[in-house]
């Protein structure tokens, strides 16, 4: 996962784009390997050692990771260690400018424009013999050039997620579940007690973009080229969730004690939270005690809308194995790996062979599937990172904060990228 996807557990370290969260198997029924063959349809990976570097949203996403690796080079007879980046892009950066990358890493959507092009990756995805199984919309977010450059690894959407306790005490039901802004405004301040906010999530565009969405509003047009940060609709949004924190049923993570969202919603601080599929594996792992429903969020004043999130594993151009790096991504995106890792950590499978059993095996997360119908991607453009972290670092003040100062320094900054990468 990476930071553009969320802002990590305070005893995680801080994942690099998307978006994800041992494995239980979940995976029953799929057929077995052929003799020699690992589940990625690769044979005979030849023989090197593999530096695997991860963002991780907590355990949960590292132990599944690290059992996937580990089942892989038992299989293989190939050397693998997993280690999880505390900073991943700027690990991966230094790595690169250095010649020493790891040799397989997650990239997140706003990463790979640049790191193409600068020729730090490998681009591997059209030798994948798993290839066509991806989605199409997972394929064109790795895709640069008209040419596949890493395997999607999975993808999550933000919905919201409900303290059933909280939500009973509170005297609301079935019916009471938000489906507009005023809405979840009025049952954030019932769910608000001394001890407690309605509603948290981390301080960043990957969680209020969503208001964004719903308000008819964004950050790049659909012609990619076209900065539309500075318009009504996104001044709506944040005008909204400014209100929202004036009277005092919203608060940022860090202002209740928490880390991020999750946290937040975990220890009680919150009895709401706007999150991604990881959250499931991460309450599981540290707040197995929380009741809690996923439900989808409220739209707007232009309708539903949610942000989505997509990781690839990338393979350095660098690598001294790029043989046995293609046979290790094949392996963690096969339709049992991918069904493992959802049991782990609550991402949804990057390939449609594995969507059935997911969606058969995972009825509570339904709300999470049925975003995907109205969500929107991270901008893909080359310097649209650097542009998306100085917003979050504006929104970090949002709540005295002139809302229309930020959109138009964002909409400078946004374009400048924009049109320099051309």
């Amino acid at each position: 996962m990476s930071t553009t996807m969320r802002r990590l557990p305070a005893t995680a370290a801080l994942a690099a784009s998307a978006l994800a969260l041992a494995a239980c198997s979940g995976g029953g029924g799929f057929d077995d390997p052929a003799p020699g063959e690992s589940p990625g349809g690769a044979t005979d990976a030849p023989a090197g050692e593999l530096a695997v570097l991860i963002g991780s949203s907590g355990d949960a996403e590292t132990d599944a990771v690290t059992a996937a690796v580990e089942a892989w080079s038992a299989e293989t007879g190939v050397t693998a260690s997993v280690t999880v980046a505390s900073d991943l892009p700027q690990q991966l950066s230094q790595g690169f400018a250095a010649g020493d990358p790891p040799d397989v890493f997650y990239v997140s959507t706003d990463h790979l424009a640049g790191w193409a092009a600068n020729g730090s990756l490998h681009p591997y995805g059209d030798q994948l013999a798993n290839v066509e199984d991806f989605h199409d919309s997972l394929r064109e977010n790795f895709t640069v050039d008209d040419q596949l450059v890493c395997a999607p690894k999975d993808f999550s959407t933000l919905a919201l997620v409900i303290n059933t306790d909280a939500w009973a005490e509170a005297g609301l039901g079935d019916d009471d579940v938000p489906t507009t802004w005023d809405e979840l405004a009025d049952v954030a301040a019932a769910l608000t007690t001394d001890s407690r906010v309605g509603l948290s999530f981390g301080p960043e565009y990957q969680r209020i973009g969503v208001f964004m969405a719903q308000a008819g509003g964004g950050l790049v047009a659909e012609d990619g080229t076209t900065a539309i940060v500075d318009s009504p609709e996104n001044l709506a949004a944040l005008e909204y969730v400014q209100q929202l924190m004036t009277d005092g049923v919203m608060a940022y993570p860090a202002d209740v004690g928490a880390g991020w969202g999750g946290e937040a919603f975990g220890t009680g601080a919150a009895a709401m939270t706007i999150e991604g599929n990881w959250i499931v594996g991460a309450l599981r792992n540290d707040f197995p005690d929380t009741p809690y429903r996923v439900v989808e969020l409220p739209a707007g004043p232009a309708g539903k809308g949610t942000l989505q999130f997509t990781n690839c594993w990338g393979i350095a151009a660098d690598s001294d194995s790029p043989d046995a790096a293609l046979d290790l991504v094949e392996h963690l995106t096969s339709t049992e790996q991918q069904i493992e890792f959802a049991s782990a950590f609550g991402v949804m499978p990057s390939v449609r062979s594995a969507a059935e059993a997911f969606a058969a095996e995972f009825p509570e997360q339904e709300a999470f599937i049925t975003s995907a119908d109205f969500a929107t991607g991270m901008p893909t453009a080359e310097g649209a990172a650097e542009v998306i972290s100085d917003f979050n670092a504006q929104l970090e003040g949002l709540a005295n904060a002139d809302a229309s100062e930020v959109l138009a320094s964002v909409q400078a900054n946004l374009q400048a990228a924009l049109d320099a990468a051309g």
